[in-house]
């Protein structure tokens, strides 16, 4: 279901890549492997959220999705690339991706009004 999806794939894989991302870059081929990996699980699961029985809507929840799926498709071609400044441009695409779905759907998490109870740095920290 979509809380497992989030939980155990698309919350962790995001961190990873914003925790590489703020602590400079990956530093090496483990870690750059490592990117790669969590840069296919947010675009595969961007497509898993957009199946029926998960969709909720075929308007907002699939643009929504789809920002993930281009997320980390970015991502996975800036780990190919080895190219740093890449994924790091990407950090504000992650955290959009994130908050233009948490406003529709968890606006307790992310009131509408652009205020929210946890700021991203302080998540990944």
């Amino acid at each position: 279901n979509v809380k497992q999806l989030m939980l155990d794939l698309i919350h962790p894989s995001s961190n990873d890549i914003l925790l590489a991302i703020y602590r400079g870059g990956p530093k090496d081929e483990k870690d750059w492997a490592s990117v790669r990996r969590s840069a296919v699980t947010l675009a595969e699961s961007g497509n898993m959220l957009m199946m029926r029985g998960r969709a909720h809507d075929q308007g907002e929840w699939m643009k929504d999705a789809k920002l993930l799926v281009d997320a980390g498709n970015a991502a996975y071609k800036a780990a190919q690339a080895k190219d740093n400044a890449a994924l790091a441009a990407l950090a504000p695409a992650f955290y959009a991706s994130c908050t233009t779905c948490h406003k529709q759907d968890r606006p307790n998490v992310f009131p509408k009004d652009g205020g929210s109870k946890w700021a991203i740095r302080a998540e990944i920290s």
